[in-house]
């Protein structure tokens, strides 16, 4: 089993700079950004990056603190597919093309994906990573100095 952590940040919502990041709980990472967007897209983003990465028929259990990556993601998506991809009032789901990607690589990768809420800003250690990760490339990208989207591996073991 795979277990990732993610989030995003939004330096000013609606339309600042965003960041997302990803923090697989085996050391590696990810992150990057766009010069503007709202916390909303930059959560998604990170979800999406992080299934994107991590491709194959094990397991893959997100960690996120954002209910709405969650629910648009696995419990909301049925419904509005199912409705022509409208919401419960009528109106169109915002962040659509997000949300279909989201659902076109959940469809895609041969082992399951599963979500499980944590509580931000709590110690938990993968959730402040992937929190510090995304704050770095919203903040990179605002001063024009953004921070490519390459995994870092994790630091091999050192044998003595």
């Amino acid at each position: 089993m795979i277990t990732v952590s993610t989030d995003g940040s939004c330096l000013r919502n609606p339309g600042g700079a965003i960041g997302w990041a990803w923090a697989n709980h085996d050391g590696s990472s990810a992150s990057g950004g766009h010069p503007s967007g709202t916390n909303q897209v930059a959560e998604l983003m990170a979800v999406l990056e992080a299934i994107c990465s991590h491709p194959g028929d094990q397991p893959l259990v997100i960690q996120a603190d954002s209910q709405y990556a969650i629910k648009c993601s696995s419990e909301w998506v049925a419904g509005w597919k199912r409705k022509g991809w409208r919401t419960a009032g009528g109106g169109p789901v915002q962040n659509l093309a997000l949300i279909q990607s989201i659902e076109a690589a959940i469809a895609d990768r041969p082992g399951p994906v599963s979500f499980v809420w944590v509580r931000g800003h709590r110690g938990d250690e993968f959730n402040e990573r992937a929190d510090e990760l995304a704050g770095i490339a919203a903040r990179g990208v605002r001063d024009g100095v953004p921070v490519p989207a390459a995994v870092v591996a994790p630091e091999p073991d050192v044998l003595f």
